[in-house]
């Protein structure tokens, strides 16, 4: 049977799909003989979905850490609009 499965032997047989997935790796579903969607086990999808950092850590290692942004505000009052 493989990892490649029609929509509707997927839909027979889901519960074998997703024992494959956990068991055996990504499952490849095709609709109307094209590839349509991927089932994968849980662990794998928050690997794949996981940050690699947090963000300030991305920021620290970020190659424009070392320049000096001026981050004050503009005081000046804004400009008149016409309605």
């Amino acid at each position: 049977m493989g990892n490649v499965w029609q929509l509707q032997e997927a839909k027979n047989k889901f519960s074998n799909l997703v024992d494959k997935a956990h068991h055996d790796g990504p499952q490849l579903v095709t609709k109307h003989g094209k590839e349509s969607v991927v089932i994968i086990a849980v662990e794998d999808y928050k690997k794949l979905s996981k940050p690699k950092s947090d963000l300030v850590s991305f920021l620290k290692n970020s190659p424009l850490s070392g320049i000096n942004v001026d981050l004050a505000r503009d005081k000046s009052p804004s400009r008149d609009i016409e309605l």
